[in-house]
């Protein structure tokens, strides 16, 4: 039986940050894709192994072997014959270990591990979101399992003294998800990434990149996040890694794009004034043997991972605070969003004009 992957580890100064801390970071922040990425920047075997199990996969468990083996098949066979793409022998032959350790290394080898590794992402993703649909689940009985994951990791970090003054999770109520689709034009209830959302507020700004680097190392790995739905409006990037000196030095090596300054976000609602982190992501979830015994017989090739967006918010106290006063605040969002609703309810296109703004609200 796989053990729980659970908090053991101390939270990470800025000064230990290393060029994979940072860029898995930013990555989240972003919201990019890995899939830009050209190389990883694993140095060490406890990395390497890290990344595996935060994607819920453990090396040594049958099933999970055979289930990375099945998927580096797969990538290798698609590579060969949908791109006519050649592959070294020694690299065919890698285990996933070896080719997260080539993928970090340099020369030819390291272009080919990168390229089986994107294509491992995109066919075990997909794996796992088949499997969720295969299976005979609630949606609660989902939300379920990844509140269990999220409350296991989170109270670790709250049990040793991690610096997280509020940890808020749920689940949104039909009312709000019916707000929501009828006062934004381009939503459709399959686009909808927070009917599952968490909120941490760290003690201070300071606290905000270690937390998140944590998440990524036990939570949910940074690869998952949902590209292009990504808003970070409390600092700039580049600027916050400029003026400290161990992260300076790592921003000549970030990949996938320039850091812009903190970009507007795409929420009419929210006063200019309002500022938070916030991301999604597909959260890899193990299923319990009792779920799986239930699977259809076809499932058996599928593994034991699923798949869950759920959405995060993460803020400093201080930030928190200041976006409860005035316009900012969570009541006058929430009004404002009300009365679109009823203009759009009573008046359709007619006369339609919502509030100029930028920000997300946790609502």
């Amino acid at each position: 039986m796989v053990e729980p992957h659970v908090a053991t580890e101390n939270l990470k100064n800025l000064e230990d940050f290393t060029l994979a801390d940072l860029e898995a970071v930013r990555l989240i922040l972003r919201g990019d894709s890995v899939i830009d990425w050209h190389r990883l920047n694993f140095k060490t075997p406890e990395q390497i192994s890290s990344f595996v199990a935060a994607q819920e996969l453990t090396s040594g468990d049958p099933g999970d072997d055979a289930r990375i083996a099945q998927v580096k098949l797969e990538a290798i066979n698609y590579l060969r014959r949908h791109l006519e793409y050649p592959i070294p022998k020694p690299v065919e032959r890698a285990s996933v270990a070896e080719l997260l350790a080539m993928a970090s290394g340099a020369g030819h080898r390291q272009m080919c591990a990168c390229t089986i590794l994107k294509c491992m992402h995109i066919i075990h993703h997909l794996g796992g979101r088949e499997l969720l649909f295969m299976l005979p689940l609630a949606d609660q009985e989902v939300f379920h399992l990844v509140e269990e994951k999220v409350y296991r990791i989170i109270g670790s970090m709250l049990a040793s003294g991690f610096p997280i003054t509020e940890f808020v999770g749920g689940r949104k109520n039909r009312d709000s998800l019916y707000t929501k689709l009828l006062s934004k034009q381009e939503t459709v209830a399959a686009q909808i990434y927070d009917k599952l959302r968490f909120r941490i507020v760290t003690r201070s700004k300071s606290d905000i990149l270690p937390v998140i680097q944590y998440l990524s190392q036990r939570l949910f790995p940074f690869n998952y996040v949902v590209p292009s739905q990504s808003i970070n409006s409390v600092f700039d990037f580049a600027r916050y890694c400029s003026e400290h000196p161990h992260l300076k030095p790592m921003l000549g090596e970030m990949q996938a794009g320039q850091d812009d300054d903190c970009p507007p976000t795409n929420n009419a609602f929210t006063s200019a004034e309002y500022r938070v982190i916030h991301f999604v992501v597909d959260m890899p979830v193990r299923l319990p043997r009792r779920i799986l015994d239930r699977a259809p017989p076809a499932a058996s090739q599928m593994g034991s991972v699923i798949f869950v967006i759920c959405e995060f918010q993460v803020i400093d106290r201080d930030t928190e605070a200041a976006n409860e006063r005035g316009e900012a605040s969570h009541d006058r969002y929430k009004e404002r969003q009300r009365k679109a609703v009823m203009r759009r309810l009573q008046l359709g296109m007619r006369e339609m004009k919502v509030p100029a703004g930028a920000g997300k609200r946790k609502g």
